[in-house]
């Protein structure tokens, strides 16, 4: 068997914001918006039928932000790892993504791990991982 990871989705209090804040860190753009959800797409993403398997597997993932009253009280159970390549400066990344409005976020890690966890404006923890070129 073999899906496309089609999408996440995400709940959140602003949908709306918190999407365009994703859009913003990952470049991607926002492919559909209404009371209920908002979109986030990879820019390539186009809006008309795929053909074939292997370019239907080759697509992307997508984000789903859908509003809900509460805000977020745990750790996720499901998070996002974003990984710099080697030949970006991961510091520099981080810092953006903290002038951004990411906040450090401690889940128990050991001080010595390869990865920094961040949370998103709403909370929601994610990790940029160590510099890697696969």
């Amino acid at each position: 068997m073999s899906l496309l990871l089609y999408q996440l989705a995400i709940d959140a209090r602003d949908h709306r914001s918190l999407a365009r804040w994703w859009a913003d860190v990952l470049g991607y753009r926002i492919g559909y918006e209404d009371e209920y959800e908002c979109e986030v797409l990879p820019p390539e993403q186009t809006e008309g039928p795929v053909d074939d398997v292997a370019t239907w597997q080759a697509r992307r993932t997508g984000l789903s932000f859908a509003p809900v009253p509460e805000g977020k009280t745990t750790k996720n159970r499901l998070h996002i790892d974003l990984a710099p390549h080697i030949d970006q400066d991961r510091d520099a990344l981080i810092e953006e993504l903290l002038a951004k409005g990411a906040t450090r976020a401690d889940v128990g890690q050991d001080p010595d791990v390869t990865w920094t966890v961040l949370a998103d404006p709403e909370g929601n923890e994610f990790c940029v991982l160590s510099s890697r070129d696969r």
